[in-house]
């Protein structure tokens, strides 16, 4: 569009009201200065009002990322911009206005999709391809065209390809930004997998960052991560357990709250189990239990006994549905091995695992251990709902096989108002409306995905167990991948995985090899800190400005049509676009894509409204969903009523149908685990026990350490971010800030004040934050959330506040990343907080469209 033209779009979007007002307003200045100081009656504005709904167009969309749910957003938008952001009122569907029940609730988005606007107009929007031109981490960028990035880019890859194999490029992508049925970065089986695996050169990062000591657990005890049930089951519970769960800030479905007011208001009394005393403890008046960080599966183990003292399990429930809960469960092959109750009463080991025992590790009473367990035991249904988070430590899959563990010996699996997660996830969505083939998964190496900068310094001279090195069929078993760059694509990861400065030290080392010798891109709508350390920066579009349609997180059970709201502001593309251009450039662009020509780069209006609608058919036939897919697309909505709330397991349980474990049973004492000859051509790369044990983790409160770093750092999710995302946004920096909690004992000892600035700090690393003091943390512990954007000052100190800087990439066996399992030490600081990220920012992106 000419300049030209522009002025005169903005011309006519200029009201008439608004143009006399811009004529007459030298004459009215001529006015004043006649009348001088005589009173008048105001009859002008200096701007004009906010347009009513009557002026505006009204579109149904929805968030996009992975903070636990993919909530409604309805867009507000006057011509080719969107002025305001609402969410479902219950009419979508053709319901009255205000319908919210309890088998149809309403789907409403929270603070941080209600802020979606500042996200989508920020400073940081990435709105043309750009090339680094100073040092990886300095922030120096130049716009290129599109031609000259993916030019650059599909020659570095076929270099590197040819000099260093097909593990030179590594698969970063993540849930982040870019999640849909069509558009998707998924980690394992999304469009840039897919687009690498053609290629034939791909490394996979196989352990996930939230969960993966969960995921092992509910694969190994459960044979599926399916373990969870929809979220309306909470409201039947009579004993909620949130165990490291903070369901104000995190949700695990798209109405966790909603259902979980019902259970308070039936009488359900709730629990939390966690070092800090959380909003949503404060919500449902919980009893608070402070426990140590990274000892919860020893006061599971010591609940474990004293419900087996007081002949509080369910032994026919054990019976019949588990193996390995005592010597009487056990498989004929392993007779003579040690089962868990065998372990719990300490028959091999001579230590029993009491309440007592249990005590003096997690710094919970004993008589709180009897009275949780009693309380669990005898009060039915309950729900222990073993969230993430505790399993993001050292040894993390222990903890989740003990939760595990618990729920089974009581018999609350399978049962309305029971629990059995876990992962969580429930309802099964149709997923995938991209080309899904063969080419799904191609990968030629695939590592614990916080170990690529370990393998990048230490390369050769490193063992597979080092990396987690996935076995392989042929001949590239065990062979170490030769790592020379990484795709991010809509991921943050270089800000989010652990030991931040490790990661800096591998940039370094491939840097100072040439340019030509690496590579890293990041593929984004916002220039992020990973992107800063990248060489060139792709500017993807986002869910308003591409066709898709959202998935529910791992709970809720409906679809959420997302149209192309706006046009992509400057030059974004889809990663679709962006992939099957670059595909082309490669010479495999038609298998690629098939439905596409190369023309998609330019327009791919027609290619995803085929994906769109071959998918919704698949809807219909495996889901029975009777509305065709013109409805859909005009309603904005699908919500699916389900005949009876969905409990993970009912089946089993109710049905008799086996488990898809290798028994067919629950496994607590785990079939595949007891058979694994050789642990080293594993991807776990170290033993693991076949039953659940409490493991000591390299770092805690009662580790040798405290000596020099007597903190024990957590670093939960925040309410205002999802992981990084929505850090750069004004309107919720404003209302929370990144601070660091510590408990007023502790403050008082350092001699610190709420407000003070602290460096916190251990032999990895340190970050400058704010203190804040409260009794809502328990002594000893520290809270700093995670995903504050990084920001370094010139002696390589963190001054955003990032708890990564600390942490240490040392995964569990299972690769349960041990983002919870730090220690550090805390002291009173000169140096300045800097909560925003002006320093660092690229783009200044002054002309955004206002063709209104």
């Amino acid at each position: 569009m000419t300049l030209q033209s522009r002025l005169s779009n903005w011309a006519k979007a200029i009201t008439p009201t608004r143009r006399r007002f811009l004529q007459s307003a030298s004459a009215t200045a001529a006015t004043v200065l006649v009348a001088g100081n005589m009173p008048r009656k105001a009859h002008g504005f200096a701007y004009e009002p906010y347009p009513t709904d009557d002026e505006l167009e009204t579109v149904v969309t929805s968030c996009a990322h992975n903070c636990g749910s993919r909530h409604m957003l309805v867009a507000h938008k006057k011509g080719d911009v969107i002025v305001r952001l609402s969410t479902d009122n219950g009419t979508y569907q053709g319901d009255a206005y205000g319908t919210d029940t309890e088998e149809k609730p309403q789907i409403r988005a929270c603070l941080r999709g209600r802020s979606y606007r500042s996200r989508l107009y920020s400073p940081e929007r990435l709105l043309y391809p750009m090339k680094r031109v100073g040092k990886r981490g300095e922030g120096k960028f130049k716009r290129v065209s599109w031609d000259e990035a993916l030019t650059d880019i599909a020659n570095r890859m076929v270099y590197l390809k040819d000099k260093y194999g097909p593990t030179a490029l590594v698969d970063q992508s993540y849930a982040g930004a870019s999640y849909g049925v069509l558009h998707k970065s998924d980690q394992i089986e999304g469009l840039l997998g897919r687009f690498l695996g053609m290629f034939g050169c791909r490394t996979n990062c196989w352990s996930v960052p939230s969960y993966q000591g969960t995921t092992f657990s509910s694969r190994t005890t459960f044979g599926t991560i399916e373990d969870g049930n929809e979220d309306d089951t909470f409201a039947h519970t009579k004993l909620m357990i949130m165990w490291g769960w903070n369901p104000a800030y995190t949700f695990h479905g798209g109405n966790t709250f909603y259902y979980m007011r019902m259970a308070k208001q039936r009488g359900c009394k709730f629990v939390l189990v966690d070092p800090q005393y959380t909003d949503s403890a404060a919500a449902y008046d919980a009893w608070w239990i402070p426990i140590r960080p990274n000892t919860d599966a020893a006061m599971m183990a010591g609940m474990a006994y004293h419900i087996w003292e007081n002949e509080w399990h369910d032994q026919g429930f054990i019976d019949s549905f588990v193996q390995g809960m005592d010597p009487g469960t056990m498989p004929d092959w392993a007779q003579g091995q040690e089962s868990f109750r065998e372990y719990i009463y300490g028959e091999r080991d001579g230590t029993p695992k009491t309440p007592e025992w249990a005590a003096e590790i997690c710094g919970v009473s004993a008589d709180d251990i009897r009275k949780l367990a009693e309380m669990y035991a005898t009060t039915k249904p309950a729900a222990l709902k073993a969230s993430w988070a505790p399993g993001r430590n050292a040894y993390g899959e222990q903890y989740n096989r003990m939760a595990a563990a618990l729920q089974a010996m009581t018999g609350n699996i399978g049962i309305l108002g029971g629990c059995a997660e876990g992962v969580g996830k429930a309802w099964h969505a149709e997923g995938v409306a991209y080309p899904y083939d063969q080419y799904a998964n191609v990968w030629y190496a695939s590592i614990k995905s916080d170990r690529w900068a370990h393998c990048v310094l230490n390369y050769p001279n490193l063992k597979r167990e080092e990396v987690g090195l996935w076995p392989r069929q042929d001949n590239l078993d065990g062979v170490i991948p030769n790592i020379r760059g990484i795709f991010y694509q809509g991921s943050d990861w270089f800000n989010q995985l652990t030991n931040i400065n490790k990661e800096i030290e591998a940039i370094r080392k491939l840097e100072a090899e040439g340019d030509e010798e690496s590579l890293f891109v990041c593929m984004d709508s916002t220039i992020t800190p990973t992107g800063i350390w990248c060489d060139y920066l792709l500017p993807i579009a986002t869910h308003f400005e591409r066709h898709d349609v959202a998935l529910p997180w791992y709970k809720g059970h409906y679809y959420i049509h997302r149209p192309v709201v706006i046009q992509p502001l400057g030059e974004s593309r889809t990663d679709l676009q962006v992939f099957t251009e670059l595909a082309y450039r490669l010479g495999f662009g038609e298998g690629y894509n098939p439905k596409a020509t190369r023309d998609y780069f330019w327009d791919p209006t027609s290619v995803d409204e085929a994906y769109l609608r071959d998918w919704w058919s698949r809807v219909q036939m495996n889901q029975g969903v009777e509305i065709d897919w013109e409805t859909f697309k005009k309603r904005g909505v699908y919500k699916f009523i389900l005949h009876e709330p969905h409990v993970a397991f009912r089946e089993q349980i109710e049905q008799g149908v086996p488990f898809q474990t290798p028994s067919g049973k629950i496994e607590i004492f785990s079939t595949t685990l007891a058979q694994t000859p050789d642990w080293t051509r594993t991807q776990y790369g170290y033993e693991i026990p076949a039953i659940p044990k409490w493991i000591e983790p390299w770092e805690s409160l009662n580790s040798e350490k405290t000596a020099d770093f007597p903190f024990h750092v957590i670093s939960p999710h925040p309410r205002w971010r999802t992981h990084s995302i929505f850090n750069n946004i004004p309107w919720l920096r404003e209302t929370f800030s990144q601070e660091l909690t510590v408990n007023a004992s502790d403050a008082k000892r350092l001699g610190i004040e709420m407000g003070d600035t602290v460096e916190v700090y251990n032999d990895r690393g340190s970050c400058i934050v704010p203190v804040y003091v409260t009794e809502r943390c328990m002594p000893g512990v520290a809270v700093l959330h995670e995903g504050a954007w990084m920001d370094l000052d010139e002696n390589g100190k963190d001054l955003s506040g990032n708890p990564d800087f600390l942490t240490l990439d040392e995964p569990s066996p299972a690769g349960a990343f041990a983002y919870n399992t730090v220690l550090c030490d805390i002291r009173k600081t000169d140096l300045s907080h800097r909560p925003g990220w002006d320093q660092l920012a690229t783009a200044r992106s002054h002309v955004f469209r206002r063709d209104l």
